[in-house]
């Protein structure tokens, strides 16, 4: 149960979803009953009709942002840039003229603190590597005469950070361009507003506006949540006692209103359902001993492996993970490695598709 081994599955590389769906609502959807031990299948839209009417679905509104910047040392060799702290960096900016955050930074030759970094279309963004520790950069990015903030580089120079297991190949007839600009939709819930993730909260993906509208006439309540997804989530498990392995921290921020909601429904014997692990993990951390849900904001790096007790999630919404992931782990405690395990089979077997642009499961 603890080693990483005990998190395998074997997946066709074909089933690895390289993009969504037509239709976000049209995935299809495996549905798990813990109890039972049975599982059965649909599109995701009927999930209108396996929802119970006062469910109540915590969302987490974080936007993703291009926060992936190319470039050249002013000196030479070309530089990527991913920007991990964006919302650290907001919390803390001090001066309009430049905007100051953590970053990756992939180079030939790693870039030493006084480095300056030309990024965007004919380098016309400047920054300046200020220090590094621990492999990651801390990046001082300047505001030129035509740009009024950091939103502004991100928007003319950045790109969305696609999963690394996303390609994009010359198989399709669009262009660059094209797949960027379907991405920068694509690769975001439809109610996302919160400035600050690398990457999304894809068990969202596959809701629509008109589903939403219709689980919500059913009587299902909707509540917002913020966890600004970092790049950690990309990051493999290197342990193989999985006990040993550290969360890489993320901002959350649960406001009051939903805190309140959330408690209301507890009491009331009403599901909570996450929608998505961002969610789970959020919801987790936040709540007490007692079983309430303190609103705030803060770091979460709840690591949530088979043993641990849940305190407030009833049901969750979730895509399908890697194996040996941390987010498969998260799945594998709250409905048990084994039955999480056969029904990664079965969705294998059945040619769901996987991963952030692939199909959904609801644990229940």
């Amino acid at each position: 149960m603890y080693s990483l081994s005990d998190y395998w599955y074997h997946l066709p590389e074909e089933q690895i979803a390289q993009h969504p769906a037509e239709n976000r609502d049209m995935s299809r959807l495996l549905c798990l009953d813990r109890k039972k031990g049975s599982t059965s299948h649909h599109l995701f839209r009927e999930i209108e009709t396996i929802l119970r009417p006062d469910d109540l679905l915590v969302i987490n509104n974080t936007r993703v942002i291009p926060a992936r910047l190319k470039g050249h040392k002013e000196s030479g060799g070309k530089v990527e840039i991913l920007i991990l702290d964006y919302a650290g960096g907001m919390a803390m900016q001090k001066d309009e003229r430049y905007f100051e955050c953590e970053c990756m930074i992939r180079a030939s030759k790693i870039p030493k603190p006084g480095t300056i970094l030309r990024l965007g279309d004919h380098g016309r963004v400047k920054a300046r590597v200020e220090g590094v520790g621990n492999a990651v950069f801390t990046v001082r990015f300047f505001f030129a005469d035509n740009m009024d903030s950091f939103d502004d580089i991100l928007e003319s120079s950045g790109e969305i950070p696609l999963p690394p297991y996303i390609r994009r190949n010359d198989k399709t007839n669009k262009s660059k361009d094209q797949q960027e600009i379907e991405d920068k939709k694509n690769y975001q819930t439809v109610y996302a507003t919160e400035k600050g993730a690398v990457a999304a909260p894809t068990a969202g993906l596959h809701f629509t506006e008109s589903l939403m509208q219709s689980l919500a006439a059913k009587g299902i309540q909707f509540v917002n949540i913020t966890l600004h997804v970092g790049y950690g989530t990309f990051v493999p498990v290197r342990v193989d006692d999985i006990r040993e392995h550290h969360m890489h921290s993320e901002f959350f921020s649960i406001p009051q209103s939903s805190a309140s909601a959330i408690n209301t429904a507890k009491s009331e014997g009403r599901r909570v359902v996450a929608v998505g692990t961002t969610s789970v993990r959020t919801l987790e951390y936040a709540t007490d001993s007692k079983g309430k849900v303190n609103a705030g904001c803060g770091k979460c790096d709840l690591f949530i492996y088979p043993g641990y007790q849940f305190k407030m999630v009833d049901a969750m919404i979730t895509n399908f993970h890697l194996p040996e992931s941390t987010l498969l782990m998260l799945v594998s405690a709250f409905s048990g490695r084994e039955l999480i395990l056969r029904a990664y089979d079965e969705a294998v077997d059945k040619k769901y598709r996987f991963f952030s642009y692939g199909d959904a499961m609801l644990l229940e």
